[in-house]
């Protein structure tokens, strides 16, 4: 019982810091490093509370980490991604399994998707202007992602 709450007390926390994330990247298009940093620092106090194993499990879990890093940095040296939303992937990481990971990941793009769609429409509607880039506070489709994959564990745990 007293894991349950741990648990459940942890996603709490996570989901919070997920949607202070993606609520700051819509109004300012940036993402403060202490709620990535936060993600990261409580990872190991979840694995914890859920019974990672010391061998293969945090090793597996660093590596899906780094190997997300990588992925995403490449997306921000060429420009596609800003920084905020590759930290916020990589911390994110540590907390999924890696089919999880996966699966957040494809929502998280159908999110993008529709983030993006939303801000073409705004940018037309308000300035009647249809041409040039967009910018996209990606980091709202993150934590939608991210929000419904922590959200597994504590409604799994009834059924």
């Amino acid at each position: 019982m007293e894991w349950d709450f741990v648990r459940i007390a942890l996603v709490l926390v996570a989901v919070t810091l997920l949607l202070s994330a993606g609520i700051e990247d819509a109004r300012t298009r940036e993402i403060a490093n202490r709620k990535s940093a936060a993600l990261v620092l409580l990872a190991p106090l979840w694995w914890w509370a859920n019974g990672a194993t010391l061998w293969p499990g945090v090793p597996l879990q660093l590596a899906l980490s780094l190997a997300a890093l990588g992925v995403f940095a490449f997306a921000f040296h060429i420009g596609a991604m800003g920084g905020g939303d590759v930290k916020l992937i990589a911390a994110l990481s540590l907390w999924l399994p890696l089919q999880l990971f996966v699966t957040m990941l494809v929502v998280m793009s159908l999110a993008g998707g529709a983030v993006t769609l939303a801000m073409i429409v705004e940018r037309r509607l308000k300035r009647g202007d249809p041409a040039g880039a967009v910018e996209v506070p990606y980091g709202v489709a993150i934590a939608i992602a991210g929000i419904l994959a922590l959200r597994e564990p504590i409604l799994n745990q009834f059924g």
